[in-house]
């Protein structure tokens, strides 16, 4: 098969049965049980499914963060299963942004700090130019005037909001979201779905985001339910 794979020019992602086993002997797993999926630009898809379904193991594979055992991914026409590890780094670099459940924000940065670290592996960017750009995104979460905060001077909401800023630093394609407001109340659960869903909507980036939450789920562009290792 060839590297290049003739998607429509509207498909970011595109994923073909996708396989993936955890664990050795008598205690292996089948987790992925032949996943297919198309992600296309500018919307907002979501992956329910109870703990333990494989949501999270797609994910991370899609984020080129593991390896499938069978199967292949492109992300932005390129095939990304059989590309070597500088290669994966890369395009996770350029093309994906995380958000995690926890945010993982170093303490010892300030909020603007923190968003630029992931541009500092770009090249072509200068100190100025990194800057303002983390401070348009922070005006973008609402943060505008958090700028120098550091971590434990923000609430949890907060937080949570510029680990979103910091997803998007390299403007991403792609932004995976790995249950980002699972650790917060509703009004800022509600907070960073608006967040998520207006980047793709009016910024044409791609959103896939993970929850067990189905109200969340439910007001996605595309809602995916997962069971058992596969789509249902």
């Amino acid at each position: 098969m060839s590297a290049h794979h003739p998607t429509t020019p509207s498909v970011i992602l595109k994923a073909s049965n996708l396989h993936r086993y955890l664990g050795a002997a008598e205690n292996r797993v089948h987790v992925l049980k032949g996943v297919s999926l198309e992600l296309e630009k500018g919307k907002m898809y979501s992956i329910a499914g109870p703990s333990g379904c494989g949501k999270s193991t797609l994910l991370y594979l899609l984020g080129l963060l593991d390896q499938q055992d069978q199967g292949d991914i492109w992300i932005a026409d390129h095939l990304m299963s059989m590309a070597c590890d500088s290669t994966r780094t890369a395009a996770r670099n350029r093309l994906i942004g995380f958000v995690f459940q926890f945010h993982f924000l170093l303490p010892e940065f300030t909020a603007e700090e923190n968003i630029m670290l992931p541009m500092r592996k770009q090249a072509g960017l200068n100190p100025t130019d990194m800057l303002k750009r983390a401070r348009r995104l922070l005006a973008q979460v609402g943060l505008g005037d958090k700028n120098k905060r550091f971590t434990q001077q923000l609430s949890g909401g907060e937080q949570q909001r510029v680990a979103v800023a910091r997803a998007l630093a390299n403007q991403p394609a792609l932004v995976l979201a790995d249950e980002p407001s699972g650790n917060l109340d509703v009004r800022n659960s509600n907070h960073i779905f608006s967040i998520l869903q207006s980047i793709a909507h009016e910024q044409g980036q791609t959103i896939l985001l993970v929850t067990h939450n189905p109200e969340l789920a439910a007001r996605t562009d595309v809602s995916l339910k997962m069971r058992d290792g596969t789509f249902v």
